[in-house]
Parts: C-alpha cells; sequence; structure tokens
C-alpha cells in the first residue's frame, strides 16, 4: 500500500498544501489561487481537497499529515523573551491562539473533509519551521549532498537555519535567532519606503536599481555582520521584541503593523506617505537595502560554505525569492550549484515538512527531483469548451471569435506570429504552476523586442508602477548566447546580466541595470511552451518571450473562468485555452 502524507502550511501568509505519495509530490496548490485573495492566510481547505482530488483518495487515507510550525520548538528562549520584554496581554494571546490551532489541526482538517476527527487515521506532526524550510529544498534537489540555507522573517522563534543535506540527513550547525532577522529588516525598509501590503518586498528589490547605494553606511548601522557568519539588528530601530508587531493571518489577506521605529526615519529619512511621488532619495535607500541584504547574506553564505566545503548550495525561506542576489551566488560566494525551489517561502514549507516526516519514516534514497513546478490544478478539453459557452453571450458583446485549433505545431505557430506582431495573448495550459512565479502555463506573453511593451502591457493588463520590470523566458539551450550565464534556471528565482551585445534587441525584459530575471524553458518539461517560443525564434530570430503572471492585480489564475474573466475585463488581445484561441475581432 502507499504512503500519502499531505503538508500544510496553515495561519501564516501563503497557506498552501501538498500531497506527497511514496516519496513523490504528486499535488501542491496555495490557497490563494482558489480563495481569490493574494497570500491568503489561514486553513488551506480548498487546496487540501484539491491534493486529495488530484490523488484520487479521501482524508481517511491519508497516513500522516505534517504542518511546518512547531509550537513546542525554541520554548525556552520564548519564556524568557516574554518575561524580559514583557509584551502586552494582546500580542501573548494572538500569538497563543496561533499556536493552538497549528498544534491541532485535526479538527480543522475533518471540518474542511466532511468527516469526524476521530475517524481520521493519519498521524499529526509539527515540523520546526525552518527545518522544512531546508527540507522543501534539499530533498527535492538534484544534489546527493549539499549546503543547507533558510532565511526569513521568522518562523519557531528563529530566522535563519544552515546545516549539510546528504542522503536522507539534514544536520544542523547553526541558526540566527529572535530578534534578528534579515527577512524583518528587509521589510520594514519597505514600509519605510511606503509600500505596506504583504509581500511587498519584490516591488523595492524592483526600485533598487534605480537608485545608488548612498545611505549604506546608515544601513550598516542598522544591520550588524558577526564573525560567525551570523548578524544581529540594532534593535533601537525596531518594534518587534518590545511593542510587538500586529499580525493578522486568519481566513483572508495577511496584514502586518508597522515594523520600524522612530529611530530608522532619523537615520534613512521620514516615512513615504501613501501617494506621495518616489523620489531619488526612495530609489538610493532602496538601492542600500538591497546592498545590505546582500551583504549579510553573501557573508552567511561565505562562513556555512568554509563550514561545510560543499560545493552545491540549496537556499530556501522568504528571502531565497530575492531573485537578484540568488543570480550573484556564485560571483561571491565559492559555491558552485545552486537550488532554490519553485516555491522557496513559506507555501514550500508545506513540502518541507512533509519530507522531513517521509524520511524519518521511510529512512529510503531520495529519487525524485522537483525540476518543474507543474504540480496544480488542470482542466482539459471537457472543461475549457463548457466555460466558453458558458461566457459566449459575453465574448460575443466583446466581439471575439473563437477556434480550436487542434494541431500543436500550427497553434504555436499562429500565437507566435500574434506575439511578433505586438499581441498581448495570455496562456492559460495544462497544471498550474506551484510557486509565486507564472512559468508557461498561466502566462501572459508578448514581444520582448518592442522598447514599448512595458507600457503597452501595463496601460492594457498591469496597471503596476512603471520601474518593476518584466521577465524573459528563453529557450534552455541558448541561454549562454542571451545571458553571461548558462545555467538551468526553471523556477524565474535567479537574475542575471544580459548580454551587452544582446540588450538593445529585448529592451521590453531588459531591466534598467542589463539584467534579466530569466526562465529556462526545456523541451522535456514543456513541450509546448517551448515549441511557442521555438516558433518565435523561427519568426523573429529571439528565441525569448515576455513572460509575465496571467493575472490583473489578483493571484495568479487558477481555472478557465478567471481566465476568460480577466481577458474579458482588461485589454488582451488573444486567449488561448488548451487548443483553444479567443481573440478580439
Amino acid at each position: 500500500m502507499p504512503t500519502f502524507i499531505l503538508g500544510i502550511n496553515c495561519f501564516h501568509a501563503d497557506s498552501a498544501a501538498c500531497l506527497v505519495r511514496d516519496g513523490e509530490v504528486v499535488a501542491a496548490a496555495e490557497e490563494e489561487r482558489f480563495r481569490r485573495i493574494k497570500h491568503w492566510a489561514g486553513f488551506p481547505t480548498e487546496a487540501i481537497r484539491y491534493c486529495l482530488d488530484e490523488a484520487g483518495i479521501s482524508v481517511h487515507d491519508l497516513d500522516h499529515v505534517a504542518v511546518n510550525r512547531d509550537p513546542k520548538a525554541n520554548l525556552f528562549r520564548k519564556a524568557l523573551f516574554g518575561l524580559t520584554n514583557r509584551p502586552s496581554y494582546e500580542l501573548i494571546r494572538a500569538r497563543l491562539t496561533n499556536a493552538t490551532r497549528v498544534r491541532q489541526p485535526e479538527g480543522l482538517l475533518a471540518a474542511a473533509c466532511h468527516t469526524d476527527p476521530t475517524k481520521l487515521n493519519a498521524r499529526f506532526h509539527n515540523v520546526e519551521h525552518h527545518l522544512a524550510h531546508l527540507a522543501s529544498a534539499f530533498y527535492v534537489s538534484p544534489f546527493e549532498r549539499a549546503a543547507v540555507v533558510s532565511v526569513d522573517g521568522f518562523g519557531d522563534f528563529v530566522s535563519a537555519m544552515w546545516g549539510v543535506g546528504a542522503g536522507d540527513r539534514i544536520d544542523l550547525q547553526g541558526q540566527v535567532r529572535f530578534p534578528h532577522s534579515l527577512g524583518l529588516f528587509y521589510q520594514a525598509v519597505t514600509q519605510l519606503l511606503g509600500f505596506w501590503n504583504y509581500g511587498d518586498e519584490y516591488k523595492v528589490m524592483g526600485l533598487a536599481p534605480y537608485g545608488a547605494p548612498t545611505e549604506l553606511p546608515a544601513m550598516r548601522g542598522i544591520v550588524r555582520l558577526l564573525p560567525d557568519g551570523g548578524y544581529e539588528l540594532d534593535l533601537d530601530c525596531f518594534r518587534h521584541h518590545a511593542e510587538g508587531v500586529e499580525i493578522v493571518w486568519d481566513g483572508g489577506a495577511p496584514e502586518i503593523g508597522r515594523i520600524f521605529a522612530d529611530t530608522m526615519c532619523e537615520r534613512l529619512g521620514p516615512l513615504r506617505e501613501d501617494g506621495a511621488e518616489i523620489t531619488q532619495h526612495h530609489k538610493n535607500v532602496a538601492a542600500s537595502l538591497q546592498a545590505m541584504y546582500e551583504e549579510a547574506l553573501f557573508h552567511l553564505l561565505r562562513h556555512v560554505h568554509a563550514q561545510t566545503r560543499e560545493p552545491a548550495l540549496c537556499l530556501a525561506g522568504g528571502c531565497a525569492l530575492n531573485s537578484v542576489a540568488n543570480g550573484k551566488v556564485f560571483e561571491r560566494t565559492p559555491f558552485r550549484d545552486l537550488y532554490v525551489p519553485a516555491a522557496a517561502g513559506d507555501a514550500g514549507g508545506a513540502i518541507g515538512a512533509a519530507y522531513v516526516v517521509w524520511h524519518e519514516i521511510a529512512r529510503r534514497p531520495r529519487g525524485w527531483v522537483m525540476d518543474h513546478a507543474y504540480l496544480g490544478p488542470t482542466f482539459g478539453n471537457g472543461t475549457i469548451p463548457a466555460e466558453i459557452d458558458r461566457h459566449r453571450a459575453a465574448l460575443e458583446a466583446a466581439g471575439c471569435i473563437v477556434r480550436q485549433i487542434d494541431d500543436e505545431d500550427r497553434l504555436c505557430r499562429q500565437i507566435a506570429a500574434r506575439i511578433a506582431d505586438g499581441e498581448v495573448v495570455g496562456w492559460f495550459q495544462g497544471r498550474m504552476e506551484w510557486g509565486p512565479r507564472a512559468l508557461g502555463n498561466r502566462s501572459i506573453l508578448c514581444d520582448p523586442r518592442r522598447p514599448d511593451m512595458k507600457a503597452v502591457l501595463n496601460d492594457k493588463i498591469k496597471r503596476r508602477e512603471s520601474f518593476r520590470p518584466f521577465a524573459p523566458a528563453i529557450l534552455r539551450e541558448r541561454v549562454g548566447q542571451w545571458f553571461e550565464t548558462d545555467y538551468e534556471v526553471p523556477f524565474m528565482l535567479q537574475v542575471y546580466p544580459v548580454r551587452p551585445e544582446q540588450r538593445a534587441r529585448i529592451p521590453a525584459v531588459t531591466h534598467v541595470d542589463g539584467s534579466g530575471r530569466l526562465q529556462t524553458v526545456s523541451r522535456h518539461h514543456n513541450p509546448r511552451y517551448h515549441r511557442l517560443i521555438e516558433a518565435f525564434e523561427e519568426t523573429t530570430g529571439v528565441p525569448i518571450v515576455l513572460n509575465t503572471s496571467f493575472n490583473e492585480n489578483e493571484p495568479v489564475v487558477c481555472r478557465p473562468a478567471e481566465a476568460i474573466d480577466c481577458f474579458l475585463r482588461t485589454r488582451m488581445d488573444a486567449l488561448v485555452l488548451g487548443e483553444h484561441l479567443v481573440a478580439r475581432a
């Protein structure tokens, strides 16, 4: 009989679920895709139901349930902190409520699956947050041995953890504990710059190349590097350790109160008010923030390499979504191989928790490698025509034509020609991606050669800040000809310089500093997407398309209905759903 393990990230931002069957992930999805609220926090009811349905099992068939938090971890340090700092009663009550839910998910799981908790057969496990992060990277990586590093805000009173992964074991060698955190530092300065939504750090990362690191000396006073590879914050600049920070992640969008203290404003300048102009000073603060983050991260990574002497690195945690820093690992550290999982942040902890339990139980050799992210729901040629029919009146009112193109090569050549003609095309295919990036199955595709395409895309659909870049998706076999690397980047989580002689050819995906957050596309993992880009190359001589997520200020679309709705309420030119082409006449 197969062993089924359900992994969960719950009551935290980016709630998610995955299902592991005999050591292989068969399904994984974030709850936000079903609830349609970005970074949805709570219990991932819909994601759990999807995972069970995808495997064709019921909740009673589960052998284990693993949660990527362990409220019992670091209890002594938590108690000592509470006695020393005396946080408010409301803050303590909120944390205890959250911990109780994480520790006792049986009733919630039973309710989600409409059964009695006493009838569940699964054993429940709480896995320490950062161990789950490490496992989410190493146990699905292609490496038999590697250094493993997790860096984020906080989880189970720790902000960073590192060690060595070997076979079916992870041996821990160090950690950075509360109240010091690189992730919290980045988030605090992000708030100071006027970006308050959860996850807005990526906006500041996109803003940074427009500035100069003039505030780096001040940043070095806020984050101090330690001889053991760690770092500490100047706590006078923060509120979280003394007053506490209001956090809401219970059944909706996550909300985090003000992290920075007035002292940080004295050092970096005042808070940018909502809607205020982004000045050169703000751009310089963003550049200085990114530079300080990189200094601290590479200080840690060089220490880890000196400790482990491993040539390969597995990197996870929310900070591993900093694709600019990821792209400098080979340049700034001795590591020569790198694996960053598709869901490096908290959602990925669901997979990590499941794999910790799997290897504790089975102690079998690792075999499955996550070399693609296509683990979400798929909708076949029964669902898609029915959804088109349901929207038929709205599509006709919008002047759309609908055609079915059964020949894949003809489909790809026609869509490539449309993209080459400057059209904005929604591309909805196969299984939804796991992780924050659209990787060719829930994507909007455009021509990277047009200097105005970024403005066109923002005008027609995205309506986002002008400083934020769009990403190039490139045929795997052409990477070295266009970028100053020839490394595999399947999950769009590393930024590398575009070769200087090629930058003028792809201005829409070349950032102001000459870089691009590329996705390498292989024929093996996504043959239709690869064929589309290949057809675009045959038409234009450029083996790259602009790829951005299929959404409009919402989570990436999951179902055909959401794709059609997004198409209709924007000025997208065409939509491809499987073999069906919907185009404005």
